[in-house]
């Protein structure tokens, strides 16, 4: 499984496997794994759910290009923390997570 970098502006703030998805919706989330330089962006991650554009958070893939998406948000609740990335549009989305569209695919059968 790939890992992914998330980025707030250009500082790194932490990593995720973007484990799951939802094909059809152009979703990917997964468990976010922060590094230090998140403490600097957590207080808001955990406190404003709704609109984190003012943070201009990105995902690349392992070779470093930035996915583009609809947007980036993530989830921190105080436990596990998540990120999501919505709006990957196709056939990106199917040659970043063929493991996804296999498993929605096998799911309609």
């Amino acid at each position: 499984m790939s890992e992914f970098r998330v980025y707030s502006g250009a500082t790194l703030v932490g990593t995720s496997n973007l484990e799951y998805g939802d094909p059809p919706m152009g979703v990917a989330f997964g468990r976010f794994f922060p590094v230090a330089a998140y403490a600097s962006i957590q207080a808001q991650c955990a406190s404003n759910h709704d609109d984190q554009t003012n943070l201009h958070l990105s995902v690349a893939v392992p070779s470093g290009e930035i996915i583009q998406c609809a947007a980036v948000g993530i989830l921190d609740c105080g436990g596990d923390i998540e990120v999501n990335v919505l709006g990957i549009s196709y056939p990106f989305y199917a040659e970043l997570f063929p493991q996804h569209v296999a498993q929605y695919e096998a799911s309609l059968k």
